[in-house]
């Protein structure tokens, strides 16, 4: 994909200020904010690319149109129902009308739209963000950022060579109850951590049905995308894509997503991962075209001697084990817990060491914002996002192999294994490519 050259109103304001060139010193009062909302100059003017539930539900309604600080410009989705609701809503919240495009790369050729928020299958995730960098457009990208190890890398090298702030929707790191737990075993609290333990979950994988015409609001072959083609289905796609190896990796990415990235936090792995990871078990469905694991147990080792047990079954939250005690935490705050009831109350004082946090409604959402305005890294950035899904990512390469692997997270690559290597990119369907 052709590069373009990052510039848009905010930058070009920065870097005229900067250089000391003159600008007018009478100016239209609509510029500047009126009560508590930020001047038009000051607010983000973004694009919503994939509209579905997720990205309609959570993102667009919940979260963009709300924020005084987001202008929200464009949508898009290769649904025609997803895109006419969505345009809907924000001219019914917002009584404006904004342009509804199938292809996201009319959206991300507009030259008015500061940042982009990526909502789609994971197949797309790479793709679509690639290009609205390489168009000038800051990212937030739905977890998991990818569907192969190749892609997050790519995303990675393209975010730093555009300068780009990009945030990957593992909105955990944002709330509290992770962020505490993640403190308590930073600062030491159960001792020194020797054991984490993941439960993310089994799959709902819905019933199997018979291929049928795609109905005529989807465009079904610029939903497959960069995917092998494949008959259409009502359960292919939407929300039972994740159970589909060529569009996700099943609940291990799903959920593994989240829970295994505040591991990575804890661990302070942001730019690394495990040494050695194993399948203890895995169970696939009897019939039908999931290929996913819908059971499993991957052990991971990392270099300090933490072991990593991701389970599909349980309480779906996190336990954290050290040699004095433990902690366990979820997104219910009536469950966290641990073996000293004092620890669920501790808050981190000055000296101790303390994570980034930002104090607003929708603090994952606005940290991005802040960010924008800033050009630092938010506190999910794109190589954050990556290195986690690649723990998932490691995760089911061992299912599939069924033995152990030996990884080096330094070059990102196994370790004597040419079959694993195979597996860390994915062919794409032509004519997309990276």
């Amino acid at each position: 994909m052709k590069p373009f050259p990052r510039s848009n109103r905010r930058t070009f304001l920065k870097t005229t200020a900067a250089a000391g060139v003159a600008m007018p010193t009478i100016v239209s009062p609509s510029i500047f904010a009126k009560g508590d909302v930020p001047a038009p100059s000051d607010r983000v003017v973004v694009g919503s690319i994939g509209v579905g539930d997720l990205g309609r539900r959570h993102h667009l309604n919940n979260k963009l149109i709300p924020n005084s600080r987001i202008q929200v410009a464009a949508v898009c989705d290769v649904d025609r129902n997803h895109r006419d609701l969505a345009a809907a809503d924000v001219l019914a919240k917002t009584g404006k009308t904004v342009r509804a495009y199938k292809d996201f790369r009319d959206l991300c050729d507009r030259t008015d739209i500061d940042a982009v928020f990526v909502v789609v299958p994971d197949h797309w995730h790479a793709l679509i963000s690639i290009y609205a960098m390489e168009s000038g457009k800051d990212v937030y990208c739905e977890k998991p950022l990818t569907l192969s190890i190749g892609e997050g890398k790519r995303m990675v090298e393209t975010a730093r060579r555009y300068g780009t702030v990009f945030q990957t929707g593992s909105q955990q790191r944002s709330e509290g109850p992770f962020r505490q737990a993640v403190e308590l075993i930073r600062n030491g609290k159960i001792g020194k951590l020797t054991r984490v333990d993941t439960y993310i979950g089994n799959i709902d994988a819905g019933k199997w049905q018979t291929p049928t015409t795609p109905p005529p609001e989807l465009d079904w072959n610029f939903w497959l995308g960069p995917a092998p083609y494949a008959e259409y289905f009502p359960n292919r796609c939407h929300y039972h894509f994740r159970w589909f190896s060529d569009y996700s990796g099943g609940k291990m990415t799903d959920w593994g997503a989240h829970h295994n990235d505040i591991t990575q936090w804890a661990l302070e792995m942001d730019k690394s991962g495990p040494v050695k990871v194993r399948s203890e078990q895995a169970v696939y469905a009897p019939e039908g075209p999931h290929d996913v694991a819908l059971d499993f147990d991957v052990v991971y080792t990392y270099a300090n001697g933490v072991e990593l047990h991701c389970h599909s079954q349980g309480k779906n939250g996190i336990k954290f084990t050290g040699t004095d005690g433990w902690v366990f935490v979820s997104r219910s705050q009536k469950d966290f817990d641990a073996h000293d009831k004092a620890l669920l109350t501790w808050q981190a004082g000055e000296s101790d060491v303390r994570l980034p946090r930002t104090e607003s409604k929708h603090p994952h959402h606005d940290n991005f914002l802040n960010c924008i305005a800033s050009r630092a890294r938010p506190i999910c950035d794109v190589e954050v996002g990556h290195r986690s899904a690649t723990v998932c990512h490691l995760g089911n390469i061992a299912i599939k192999l069924g033995r152990e692997l030996q990884w080096d997270p330094a070059r990102e690559e196994f370790v004597g294994d040419e079959q694993a290597n195979q597996l860390v990119t994915k062919p794409l369907r032509a004519p997309w490519h990276l």
